[in-house]
């Protein structure tokens, strides 16, 4: 009677700490990609998606983490002269009695309880005058 107990506790204290395991690496891979958009030349982002996707391999493809693997990855990036989005979302499926609490707090599908990060930045501060050819020409 009491293993069952113990079992139970400690899957309910490991839970969120591989929730939030996932939603960390997340996090740091939003940030590393608006680093990565806002020096991106000539403002193509392209590349950017598949070094999140690269970064995010680091989140283990079981189901306490993350299920469906990079196709389940939303990757969505935008970039204007000065500002930066990224958001990231994925599913992770918890444990049982977990899920149905979690399902309570957050949105949920199908698939599993859903998991997003978003950050937002200006890369340019407005006191910056010039762009990125009299830049070069003044330290060139």
């Amino acid at each position: 009677m009491l293993l069952p107990s113990v079992m139970l506790v400690l899957a309910m204290l490991v839970q969120p700490a591989c929730l939030s395991y996932t939603r960390t690496i997340m996090r740091a891979t939003a940030a590393e990609c608006v680093r990565a958009a806002a020096t991106a030349y000539g403002g193509d982002v392209s590349a950017v998606r598949s070094y999140a996707l690269r970064r995010l391999r680091a989140v283990p493809e079981v189901a306490l983490f993350h299920v469906g693997g990079d196709a389940d990855w939303d990757v969505s990036i935008s970039r204007t002269d000065s500002h930066v989005d990224v958001r990231i979302s994925g599913h992770a499926r918890p444990l049982p009695l977990f899920g149905a609490i979690a399902s309570l707090v957050s949105v949920s599908d199908g698939v599993g309880i859903v998991m997003s990060v978003s950050l937002s930045e200006d890369t340019r501060p407005e006191w910056v005058g010039g762009d990125y050819g009299t830049w070069q020409k003044i330290w060139g």
